[in-house]
């Protein structure tokens, strides 16, 4: 009896993902976006005056629009990619903000509610799919979880952080010891995945969630005024400033679509 032996695919051959493969520059621009989200939502809201209410169904018109682009896309476009994650934490921004201030729920339930939304969108996915990788966005189920996900998690960072930094209703930890703090969660979430065998996908996803109140209490710094522990830069400057950096590592720091495997690995 004849048998034949497997052969790897070929380049042409391998599926790709339509996000990047996550890399250094992967995170670098991802924390730039997430600080982005922070100060270009309070641009909209505080500084042009629109309110929370008018900045989030901005914001949700222009990730209506990119998202849509991006899930009928055929392959990775990477100005195309970090477009929507900003869309992603500008209405992260306006949409916690509206939550926690208008609404009245408290940066404490905000965050909870948001936090008890993300792990039933990544459990509801799993349960699914079997699997909350990104080398497994195989299919536009998969990719409706996948920016759910991030959707929820980005709206997350914006409550978490002024939790932690708020003096009166938070931890009081101001803005740099929130991002202080944050940055400190990364390392341990990076020292996990250098010395242990952790799941890949649980470590990405805790990272991911972590840059979110990274940038947005960065973010905060930098705009919110001095009385309040802030830089009291400009919010239109900070922004400018940020779309700048951005475009420059979008489009210096080389990036390669996340491969997918066949497997059911979760």
């Amino acid at each position: 009896m004849n048998s034949t032996i497997p052969q790897p695919a070929t380049p042409a051959e391998q599926a790709f993902a339509k996000v990047p493969a996550v890399t250094l520059g992967f995170w670098l621009i991802k924390i730039a976006a997430t600080t982005l989200g922070e100060t270009a939502g309070d641009a909209v809201t505080m500084s042009m005056k629109l309110g929370y209410l008018v900045g989030t169904a901005i914001f949700a018109a222009v990730l209506l629009v990119a998202l849509t682009v991006q899930i009928r896309a055929r392959r990775f476009h990477p100005v195309l990619f970090w477009t929507v994650i900003v869309a992603t934490t500008t209405m992260g921004t306006t949409l916690a903000d509206f939550c926690d201030r208008s609404l009245g729920i408290g940066y404490l339930g905000g965050s909870t509610l948001l936090f008890v939304l993300l792990m039933l969108s990544l459990l509801t996915w799993y349960r699914s799919l079997g699997s909350v990788s990104i080398e497994h966005l195989d299919s536009r189920k998969a990719e409706m979880f996948y920016w759910a996900t991030i959707l929820f998690s980005q709206t997350l960072g914006t409550a978490l952080g002024d939790w932690v930094a708020d003096p009166d209703t938070g931890w009081g930890l101001g803005y740099e010891g929130g991002a202080l703090l944050f940055a400190a969660a990364l390392l341990v979430v990076v020292a996990a995945y250098r010395w242990t065998s952790v799941s890949r996908a649980a470590l990405f996803w805790s990272a991911f969630i972590l840059t979110r109140p990274l940038g947005a209490t960065v973010g905060d710094l930098l705009d919110k005024p001095v009385v309040d522990g802030g830089l009291a830069l400009s919010r239109y400057s900070a922004s400018a400033a940020l779309i700048a950096c951005m475009v420059v590592l979008v489009f210096v720091l080389p990036q390669r679509a996340e491969k997918i495997h066949r497997d059911n690995t979760p």
